[in-house]
């Protein structure tokens, strides 16, 4: 294509992104935090130009809270698979990253990045609602650049 006729992707690309979270064994602090993010006007993450939706298949960045457990990792990885490409992974919290407070159990998978790619880390026990947004941005920001 020529730059006077742009693609349906790069024209499909101006949308807004989805966003879609999958909970990867959490305490639920940072799912709090994400709610937050969602609902509360003062932090109103719509504001960037993406929603949540329902399904893997609509995703564009997933937001993936909680250390891996071993009893969810394949379902994580199930869903992780149905995100359609180009996506980006983004970790939310110090969980997914590390472990956290859980790093040393028997229960832990291990840390995220050693069974899916992560494009962006937003640490924190929960992270703030401004970093979670500042993090999203980033996501927005590499998902316009792969499409």
């Amino acid at each position: 294509m020529n730059a006077q006729n742009p693609s349906l992707l790069s024209r499909l690309s101006s949308k807004s992104p989805w966003l879609y979270r999958i909970n990867a064994g959490s305490c639920n602090g940072c799912d709090v935090e994400l709610a937050t993010t969602a609902i509360i006007p003062r932090y109103d993450v719509e504001r960037l130009g993406c929603q949540y939706c329902g399904s893997p298949k609509h995703a564009d960045i997933v937001l993936i809270t909680g250390p891996l457990t071993i009893r969810v990792k394949d379902k994580v990885l199930r869903l992780y698979e149905e995100i359609p490409d180009p996506k980006v992974t983004v970790a939310v919290g110090v969980c997914p990253i590390s472990g956290g407070v859980f790093r040393d159990s028997y229960a832990i998978a291990g840390p995220l990045d050693n069974f899916i790619p992560v494009d962006i880390n937003i640490p924190g026990c929960p992270p703030r609602p401004q970093a979670i947004i500042e993090g999203i941005a980033k996501a927005i920001a590499i998902w316009q650049s792969r499409i």
